[in-house]
């Protein structure tokens, strides 16, 4: 087939996945490919800067998405093709049922329902580098045409004027405006194989941090208020924020440190400076992408609290140039 037009791409349900997938929708677009991008809703907020066709939400429930798809695809690019970046058997079936040719890993058992499966890298990746391949992978096989070799050393997060703005009334309520302050996310959902992934000395961080005379706040969701606060009771809550503006108050802090979860990804996006944490995942597979992200610990093993001090001092305090 020729090279497509447009392209209808599925991301992830996750932050931080979302995130990792910029570098391919980046490439897609230099190659004049527009997207339909396919995800949860709350990605239509982070994406909100970011060049696409449009913004189909996706609900996770396969005959109410399934519908979404078809009914789009009736009024707008009947045979633009698809790419899948989840490897579930349900989002396969998705674009399938709605009539949407796609390309995606051969996994879950759904290679029927792909009209270009993949094999996965043999040796484990980096999550940009396994979507990025996927992506160069479809593109050949739908034109014959080549994507960049390697995805973008930086995620590249286009933030809105309305979200850099929406950032900005938050820290000046706070009185945060115009004094250097480190951005903390003391939480994280779920499990990593039975092991909580949540650093367990954010209040003494806190704590040595302001005795050093820098500020420090968080910013979660409501569901997440309580864990914050007993992890560091010491710390400011600022009021919770769409992702977009998040993003853009990670930009605005002296430093963001994180457990490896969503902020991570988050910030690495926005070009913030940033220290994530190990204890139960690996930075080689989920860490974030990023030449001026910091990472301590691993699999088995968090970093102390003296070595996250210093190290959070010493960045927090270097002169370096900040995002646009």
């Amino acid at each position: 087939m020729s090279s497509p037009d447009s392209i209808y791409i599925r991301l992830p349900n996750w932050i931080g996945d979302v995130c990792m997938s910029l570098p391919l929708l980046a490439a897609l677009d230099t190659a004049g490919i527009g997207v339909h991008v396919c995800a949860r809703p709350w990605a239509a907020d982070l994406l909100a800067g970011m060049p696409m066709r449009s913004f189909l939400p996706m609900s996770g429930r396969l005959w109410t998405d399934r519908a979404t798809v078809a009914r789009h695809r009736s009024s707008h690019d009947r045979h633009s093709p698809g790419l899948l970046l989840p490897d579930s058997f349900s989002s396969a079936a998705v674009f399938r049922f709605a009539g949407v040719a796609s390309a995606g890993w051969r996994d879950d058992g759904r290679s029927a329902l792909l009209r270009w499966p993949f094999d996965k890298p043999s040796t484990p990746t980096h999550a940009v580098e396994s979507w990025y391949r996927l992506g160069c992978l479809a593109v050949n096989a739908w034109s014959g045409q080549a994507l960049a070799d390697r995805p973008a050393e930086r995620l590249n997060l286009r933030l809105t004027d309305q979200a850099r703005a929406q950032a900005q009334c938050v820290l000046e309520d706070a009185g945060l405006a115009d004094q250097p302050f480190v951005l903390i996310a003391p939480t994280a959902t779920g499990l990593h194989k039975g092991k909580m992934k949540v650093w367990p000395h954010f209040a003494e961080l806190t704590d040595r941090l302001e005795q050093h005379g820098l500020a420090v706040a968080y910013c979660v969701p409501p569901s997440e208020a309580d864990q914050a606060r007993r992890h560091a009771p010491g710390a400011r809550a600022l009021p919770p924020l769409p992702l977009g503006a998040f993003a853009a108050l990670t930009q605005a802090a002296q430093l963001v440190v994180c457990n490896d979860s969503g902020v991570s990804h988050l910030a690495a996006a926005a070009g913030a400076r940033q220290l994530t944490l190990f204890g139960v995942t690996s930075p080689a597979r989920t860490g974030p992408w990023s030449p001026d992200a910091h990472c301590l610990g691993e699999s088995g093993q968090w970093p102390a609290v003296i070595e996250v001090v210093q190290t959070a001092l010493d960045i927090s305090t270097r002169k370096t140039e900040r995002p646009d």
